[in-house]
């Protein structure tokens, strides 16, 4: 029966194909090694927040006071020792007054300065170790893609980290709101207290709203890092064909590593076959084993082999020995036992000095008679 060809049934053979592998893998140590010397790491902003936020109200409770008595000491010197603002806006005065001033704020400032330094490497040391890379600091002129841009606009990270930021938000001011509400009384009193007064309670107010954050703060960080540990843990997944891939690089590939053994052998059999002319005698099996045995005085105290083979190899052995006039000497017992016992480059056992002495001592006969 024929069939027009339009209606012959068209199968892409595509539809069998199996479907791409996916990253199901654990990370090896080499691909987080490789992601961490790219700057890829977990890492939550969160904890330096936290720990900065902590850090900076910290040492202003144990600093506050000095840096209050410090500032209106400067301020009470700089006002009684400036005659006027003309004189403070002389070119001849204005860059070391200015330069005093900068560095007076800066020793005030410093204590708090510091420690939210020490903080900020504390957190990520914490994090991620001692990871230094610029490769996150290098133009990547990808990011200037107004498609790719768009759609990092609304990924799902992005939606993440609105999420954080409006719940930071709430929090943040959800912890202000109720603190000045339980303070509102106090607020009313405030018109009796002095300056001082006012200025200590002020801060002590700031201070306390400041460690209810951090702390609050601290929790989402941990919570936080814990989402940007399994997605880095995610994004860095393998499939079977990069981790065999990877284990080809660095172990070297079963194919081409047979091959160097398949060149060593031969360039053994080559050395080998090359010391067969300069051996004493040939122990044969006949057929089965050959091995060829030199003996040198002056190197050393007993015969060595020097090459052994057996059936392919011991035939080879044998014709490079008929070749080279090296005599040949059936011996069944002494050439299984030699073959099994001794390597290439070895003396013989010492139970062996007595057959070989006496086959060798044929040797030199034949030739010298």
């Amino acid at each position: 029966m024929n069939m027009d060809v339009d209606n012959k049934l068209i199968l892409d053979l595509q539809f069998f194909a199996a479907e791409d592998e996916g990253r199901t893998e654990t990370a090896t140590p080499k691909k987080r090694e490789d992601a961490r010397k790219k700057g890829q790491v977990a890492k939550s902003i969160e904890i330096n927040t936290a720990f900065l936020f902590l850090a900076a109200f910290t040492s202003l409770k144990f600093f506050g006071s000095y840096m209050r008595m410090s500032f209106e000491n400067f301020f009470t010197y700089s006002f009684n020792n400036i005659s006027s603002v003309e004189t403070f806006f002389e070119p001849r005065h204005l860059s070391n007054n200015i330069a005093n001033i900068f560095f007076t704020i800066i020793k005030i400032t410093g204590p708090v300065i510091l420690s939210i330094m020490i903080a900020g490497l504390v957190a990520s040391f914490i994090q991620v170790g001692w990871s230094p890379s610029l490769e996150p600091m290098s133009p990547k002129f990808s990011k200037l893609n107004p498609i790719a841009g768009f759609k990092r606009m609304f990924s799902s990270n992005s939606l993440m980290e609105l999420t954080k930021a409006i719940f930071k938000v709430v929090i943040l001011g959800s912890v202000i709101y109720s603190q000045i509400q339980k303070e509102i009384p106090t607020f009313l009193s405030l018109i009796d207290m002095s300056i001082p007064q006012i200025l200590g309670y002020v801060g002590n107010l700031v201070l306390s709203i400041g460690f209810r954050i951090a702390i609050i703060f601290l929790f989402m960080a941990i919570a936080d890092f814990a989402y940007q540990k399994y997605k880095f843990e995610d994004s860095i997944k393998m499939t079977k064909q990069e981790i065999k891939d990877e284990h080809k690089q660095s172990e070297g590939d079963p194919q081409v590593k047979a091959q160097i053994r398949q060149k060593m052998r031969e360039m053994s059999m080559r050395r080998m076959m090359q010391s067969v002319p300069e051996a004493d005698v040939i122990i044969t099996n006949p057929t089965h084993y050959a091995i060829a045995i030199k003996y040198n005085p002056e190197k050393g105290t007993a015969p060595i082999v020097t090459a052994k083979g057996a059936d392919y190899i011991a035939q080879k052995i044998k014709e490079a020995a008929v070749e080279n006039n090296v005599e040949i000497v059936e011996n069944k017992p002494l050439a299984r036992t030699l073959y099994a016992a001794v390597d290439i480059g070895e003396e013989i056992p010492p139970e062996l000095y007595q057959t070989v002495a006496e086959i060798l001592a044929f040797i030199y006969n034949l030739k010298n008679s």
